[in-house]
C-alpha cells in the first residue's frame, strides 16, 4: 500500500516539475507577499505631505515651522498665502496637513500671552490624520516647553497652543476612508478575474477551435466577450455605492456620474489585464494564480490601506504604475471631499493613458493567441 502511495507522490511531483508556470507562482507568491507586506505593513506615518502659511514672517514663527520640518513626521512641501491656497493644496491630495500661523504669533509671545496657531488635516484618511495631529501637537507643546525653559517662566500655560480642524471627516470614521477604496478593490479584482478566465475557459472546454470557425472577426468575439464583464463590473459599483451608503451612511458629496464615467478608464485597465492574463495561462488555475500576483500589489501599494507617502522609495515606485492608485484617489476625491475634475484631471490623463495602452496590448495578444 505505502509502495503505491509513494508512487502517486513521486508522479504528483513530477507533474509539478513539468508545468514551470504553476511551480513558479507557487514558489513566486510567497516571496511577493512578504516583500510587500514587509514594506508597507507599518503603523508609523511618515513624511505627510505639510502645507504652511506663515503670515507672521518672523523668526519666531520661522522656528515654529522648522520644528516640523525637522521631523520625520512632517515633509513642508508647499507654502500657503491665504485659506484658499491651503484648501487647493488639501483637496487635490497634494497636502495632507496644513499649518497656520496668524500674523501676531511672535506679538503674542513677546508679550508672554498664549500664540494660537490653526492645524488643518484630511480626515479622509483616519489613520494618517489622528497620528498627524498626535505629532503635531507633541511638536507644539515641545516648542511650548522650550520657550518657557528659555525665558525661565512658570506659568501652566503653554506658550503655544494648536488648535486643530479635521476636514472632510470630523468624526475620524475609518469607514469613511476604507468604502469608497472598497469600490475600487472589488472592480478590479472582479474584472481581472473573470475576464483572465475568458479565453483560458474556452481553451479548456475545446470550444476556442469552433469560435475560430465561425464567421466572427476576432475584433467581435474580443468586445463580445467584455461587453458582459462591463455590466457586471458597473452592477457591482453601484452596489457597492448603494450598500455602503444606505447600510454604513456613507455620504457622497461628489457627481456620481463623473466617477461612473471615470471608472470606464479603470475598466479598460482591468479588463486589458485579465486578457493578457488569459494568452499566457493555459488552465483556469494559472489564470487564478497570475491574477493573484497582479493583485496582491495593487491591495497592498496602492494607498487603499497604507498612505503611500509613508513606504519606503522604491514602494512607491511600484505604487506611481499601479493604476488603482490614481482610482482610489479619484473614487475617495470625489465621494469624500466632493472635488471635480479640477483637482482630478491629472490622475484621468494617468488611468486613460494607462487604460488605453493595456487594452491595446491585450487584444493584440488576443487576435495573436487565436491564430
Amino acid at each position: 500500500m505505502w509502495q503505491r502511495i509513494v508512487s502517486i507522490i513521486f508522479k504528483e511531483f513530477i507533474q509539478l516539475r513539468r508545468e514551470r508556470r504553476t511551480l513558479g507562482m507557487i514558489i513566486a507568491i510567497p516571496i511577493i507577499q512578504m516583500t510587500l507586506f514587509g514594506y508597507a505593513l507599518s503603523t508609523d506615518i511618515k513624511n505627510v505631505s505639510l502645507v504652511v502659511w506663515d503670515a507672521s514672517r518672523t523668526p519666531e514663527s520661522r522656528e515654529l515651522i522648522e520644528s516640523f520640518s525637522q521631523t520625520e513626521f512632517f515633509s513642508v512641501n508647499y507654502y500657503a498665502t491665504d485659506y484658499r491656497d491651503i484648501t487647493q493644496r488639501i483637496e487635490s491630495g497634494e497636502a495632507r496637513v496644513a499649518l497656520v500661523i496668524p500674523p501676531e504669533y511672535s506679538h503674542h509671545l513677546s508679550r508672554r500671552e498664549t500664540a494660537r496657531v490653526q492645524f488643518f488635516t484630511d480626515g479622509s484618511e483616519p489613520t494618517a490624520g489622528i497620528q498627524a495631529l498626535a505629532n503635531a501637537s507633541l511638536i507644539v507643546q515641545a516648542k511650548g516647553a522650550e520657550l518657557m525653559s528659555q525665558a525661565q517662566l512658570s506659568k501652566v500655560s503653554l506658550p503655544v497652543l494648536l488648535e486643530p480642524r479635521v476636514w472632510y471627516n470630523p468624526a475620524m470614521q475609518s469607514s469613511i476612508f476604507y468604502l469608497p477604496g472598497l469600490v475600487g478593490l472589488i472592480l478590479q479584482m472582479l474584472t481581472v478575474m473573470l475576464t483572465a478566465f475568458a479565453i483560458v475557459r474556452e481553451r479548456e472546454n475545446g470550444t476556442i477551435e469552433q469560435l475560430n470557425v465561425t464567421p466572427l472577426r476576432r475584433g467581435e468575439l474580443i468586445v463580445g466577450k467584455l461587453i458582459p464583464y462591463i455590466i457586471i463590473a458597473y452592477t457591482q459599483v453601484i452596489l457597492v455605492l448603494t450598500t455602503a451608503s444606505v447600510v454604513f451612511s456613507m455620504p457622497i458629496r461628489g457627481n456620481l456620474l463623473l466617477l461612473l464615467a471615470l471608472t470606464s478608464l479603470f475598466l479598460m485597465f482591468s479588463l486589458g489585464i485579465g486578457l493578457l492574463i488569459s494568452t499566457i495561462s493555459r488552465t483556469q488555475f494559472q489564470a487564478m494564480q497570475a491574477s493573484m500576483m497582479i493583485l496582491l500589489p495593487s491591495v497592498i501599494l496602492s494607498g487603499f490601506v497604507f498612505p503611500v507617502e509613508s513606504m519606503p522609495e522604491p514602494a512607491q515606485w511600484v505604487s506611481a504604475v499601479l493604476p488603482l492608485t490614481y482610482y482610489l484617489r479619484i473614487v475617495r476625491g470625489i465621494i469624500v471631499k466632493g472635488v471635480g475634475m479640477e483637482y482630478l484631471w491629472l490622475e484621468t490623463v494617468i488611468l486613460a493613458v494607462m487604460g488605453v495602452l493595456t487594452l491595446v496590448v491585450a487584444s493584440y495578444r488576443v487576435r495573436k493567441s487565436l491564430t
